[in-house]
């Protein structure tokens, strides 16, 4: 390996905001501290980073492998990714649960997704996204629900195969087949009102760590205009003034608030963000050229940010620091510098050209997760790798080097910014020599354990909380108690003769 791969092998380094107790714009990366500490318990903290993998679920491209499979063989395929993910040193699973207007877990609003068995509407035996929270939660791995918000069927302009509850029967008159897909118009105040409601089901039901929406509202352009005229004649003929592309816009915009407002309302410890298309607009910054989701995608996700509705952004940087045009070495840190407190930045990066070419390696990798570490980024913690095959099928020695070069070390994502300056209480600890017990605390998602280390504490390991406790060798050690959101407590003292 190169000494750049060495050296991060070494690093140690009603809108949804509420404050943040580690907000974008520094670099104190300690997290939550107790508040009013008492004699025993001290401030313990560590640099926080997001170490995400998204799993896609349309076409089967990583999971489930087959539409054919058994519930059995599908939760094995499952617990198989988890314990990959657990090895290589992520902690959150970007899973798509909502690829087609329909669901990969149990809804009373949408049929079964047909990733699953072949067939829309049919129920494979069981919840999958009950499986990976359960599995990830077990392996202290976060779960993030991506969802589709506008996209109905892929793969075809054709109603066929579509079952009752589908969003594209119950508004046929808001369902166009556009460029090879059949899409929903987000100009229809119902159509909106479906995704919102699809959302605060999942945040209501399930302990979801996230909800994820990527750069597909309205489609990417094909022969011809979008066939929405009929929905903004209806606009414009009841008063409104937009023009058609801000009218568009404006409709983008008012679904990610609706959403934010939806789970503020719910669960404000969920996380809500989106991955964009990896270019705001051509020349931002200066020397970078080609698509314009601004003015083809109708998305402008620097106005979501910049309004306090999202968490945080991932774009899609999914390209090389030396491409010219796109050059991820420019695109980051502009995105970074155009943030507001209170909003991070998880850039998403294109494990999927892993080895596609001579410059796709994995000290390509290395210099981009180094530029998302670097001082001067101040709103980013972290990235997600799009997409899981190569953890599946562990291309190359993908696994062994994300565990032992990029990711050598635990860490927690940062904390949500919404719930960032609530107080954790401290842990209830039993101790029997080196086997070190806590009672059970509702919404912890996990302990973390640090090591005495000179004047401070140096995180040693993050436990999930479901395991009840964790066995010490001799010495100091302080253990914190880290919410849902990732809001971590003051540390208590235990000593390990």
């Amino acid at each position: 390996m190169t000494s750049l791969l060495l050296l991060l092998a070494c690093d140690t380094s009603t809108t949804r905001h509420a404050g943040s107790n580690e907000g974008p714009g520094t670099h104190d990366d300690t997290g939550e501290d107790s508040g009013e500490a008492g004699p025993d318990t001290v401030e313990v903290g560590h640099t926080r980073e997001l170490r995400g993998l998204y799993v896609a679920t349309v076409y089967n491209i990583d999971w489930p492998s087959q539409s054919s499979l058994s519930a059995a063989q599908q939760e094995a395929e499952i617990v198989s990714l988890v314990e990959k993910a657990d090895e290589a040193g992520l902690n959150a699973l970007f899973v798509q649960i909502r690829p087609e207007g329909d669901a990969v877990y149990a809804s009373a609003i949408e049929p079964w997704s047909d990733c699953l068995t072949g067939s829309q509407g049919q129920d494979p035996g069981y919840d999958p996204l009950e499986v990976w929270i359960r599995e990830s939660h077990a392996r202290g791995i976060e779960v993030h629900g991506w969802l589709n918000p506008y996209r109905a069927k892929a793969g075809s302009e054709s109603m066929s195969g579509l079952t009752g509850g589908h969003m594209a029967l119950a508004y046929p008159q808001y369902a166009y087949g556009y460029g090879g897909d059949v899409w929903m118009d987000p100009g229809a105040d119902v159509v909106r009102a479906r995704v919102v409601a699809v959302v605060t089901d999942i945040v209501s039901r399930y302990d979801i760590d996230g909800i994820n929406f990527d750069d597909y509202f309205y489609p990417y352009p094909d022969d011809g205009d979008f066939p929405d005229s009929a929905t903004y004649a209806a606009y414009t003929t009841a008063g409104g003034t937009l023009a058609l592309d801000d009218w568009r816009r404006e409709n983008t915009s008012a679904l990610v608030a609706d959403v934010a407002a939806a789970i503020a309302a719910t669960r404000p410890s969920v996380r809500f963000g989106i991955a964009p298309f990896g270019i705001w607009r051509p020349g931002y910054p200066s020397g970078i050229s080609g698509f314009d989701p601004y003015a083809e995608l109708y998305a402008d996700p620097l106005h979501w940010a910049q309004s306090g509705w999202l968490d945080y952004l991932a774009p899609q940087l999914y390209w090389e620091t030396t491409n010219s045009g796109q050059e991820y070495g420019l695109l980051a840190p502009w995105w970074d510098a155009q943030l507001p407190d209170g909003t991070w930045l998880f850039p998403a990066n294109a494990l999927y050209q892993l080895g596609s070419s001579s410059t796709w390696t994995f000290e390509e990798f290395a210099a981009q997760i180094a530029i998302s570490r670097d001082a001067s980024m101040t709103h980013t913690r972290g990235n997600v790798w799009y997409n899981a095959s190569p953890f599946i099928e562990d291309w190359s020695g993908v696994l062994d080097t994300f565990a032992n070069v990029y990711y050598p070390t635990p860490a927690l994502p940062p904390p949500v910014t919404a719930v960032a300056d609530e107080v954790e209480a401290p842990l209830a600890l039993s101790q029997n020599g080196g086997a070190i017990t806590w009672t059970e605390a509702a919404d912890r998602r996990a302990v973390t354990v640090y090591a005495a280390a000179g004047e401070g504490w140096s995180l040693a390991q993050v436990v999930p909380a479901s395991e009840g406790g964790v066995t010490l060798n001799s010495g100091r050690w302080a253990l914190a108690s880290v919410s849902a959101g990732d809001v971590e407590s003051g540390g208590v003292v235990v000593t390990v003769p």
